[in-house]
């Protein structure tokens, strides 16, 4: 009775403190601040190309807290949100090509088709669970992805160029690489308040209590299906908004953005990170597109050429990287520090 009274009244749900000692809270400070941090250590040490590769981190971490909104927190493993990031990027590259470069008509236009497509989507996906979900969600990608091929007139398999980035008329336009920086980051740290608030609220304990025991929720009296599908829905529109940046930082749109390699990109990123952790999917993907740059372009000056070897096999060594870290660190490099602290006493 204590939770079902919990969970029907808001007023009883508490958001956890923080200890001032914790070593996640050091680290998701450190990380907020280094973000933030970027384009100044970047002015001064005369690379701006720091500047974009950061951007681009941003945007898949952005993609990946939206992903582990259902994978974390609902136990939902979608392999097809990358469909979303290619929703948002269309959005962009469509309409500019029709001469359209007003930028709050691509979010208002990307976001209302990616809440129908999610929608849709969602409802049918919903109806099973496990492996079916995930073939289901895959599947959907997929025909999205092949549609954006056969779209000859927008490029079709070769992508689409943008003329400009996106005209949002605030006076400093995007087509400042600080500016839109800064744009990604405050999106990306708005969208991690609000998914702290969103998953310590009521809502986010029935989210969290369907995962556990999903038929004891509805024995309470929760319509489970209508609270996960609206988890879907909000996950989705998050990936929307990183597909809209994403076209934006690369003046580019590519049905790539759309394939099952890059929605298992985004599951590796949560995973790495800590999946149903706040910070884990940024750490995620931070670690995981570093680790790219790093390796695709190793250069240690290594005997025997072992510096071609690593930069030749990069996946490979990456692959490598990520079963340590799930052997050794099963709650990932984020979810690690969170089980150390909830084994100290101090709240998830």
């Amino acid at each position: 009775m204590d939770k079902a009274h919990t969970l029907m009244n808001p007023a009883a749900v508490a958001l956890p403190r923080w200890r001032l000692g914790s070593a996640r809270l050091w680290c998701a400070a450190a990380l907020i601040a280094a973000l933030g941090l970027v384009p100044l250590a970047s002015a001064l040490a005369g690379q701006s190309f720091y500047v974009t590769l950061v951007s681009r981190m941003m945007v898949f971490a952005l993609a990946a807290l939206g992903l582990n909104l259902v994978l974390g927190y609902g136990a939902m493993v979608s392999f097809g949100h990358a469909m979303y990031i290619g929703v948002g990027a269309y959005a962009v590259g469509i309409l500019s090509a029709h001469g359209i470069g007003n930028g709050w008509v691509h979010l208002a236009a990307a976001l209302a088709v990616g809440t129908l497509l999610a929608t849709v989507i969602g409802a049918v996906c919903l109806r099973v669970t496990g492996v079916a979900f995930i073939m289901i969600t895959l599947a959907f990608a997929q025909m999205l992805y092949f549609l954006a091929v056969s779209l000859k007139q927008y490029g079709g398999d070769d992508g689409l160029g943008l003329p400009a980035r996106s005209d949002f008329g605030l006076g400093a336009g995007l087509d400042n690489d600080v500016v839109l920086y800064y744009v990604i980051y405050g999106l990306l740290m708005a969208t991690l308040f609000a998914f702290h608030r969103l998953v310590h609220s009521r809502f986010g304990m029935v989210l969290r209590g369907s995962k556990a025991n999903e038929r004891r929720m509805r024995a309470l009296g929760f319509d489970t299906p209508q609270f996960k599908l609206t988890a879907y829905v909000v996950s989705a529109l998050v990936c929307v908004l990183a597909g809209l940046l994403l076209a934006n930082l690369t003046r580019f749109v590519s049905p790539s953005y759309m394939q099952w390699s890059t929605s298992g990109e985004l599951v590796l990123m949560v995973v790495l990170g800590g999946v149903g952790t706040l910070i884990g999917p940024i750490v995620g993907a931070v670690v995981w597109l570093s680790l790219e740059e790093l390796l695709s372009s190793f250069q240690l000056g290594l005997p025997w050429g072992l510096d071609s070897v690593v930069r030749d096999h990069w996946l490979g060594v990456l692959g490598v990287f990520v079963i340590v870290v799930t052997l050794v660190l099963k709650e990932g490099l984020y979810g690690h520090l969170v089980r150390r602290d909830e084994a100290a006493g101090a709240p998830r």
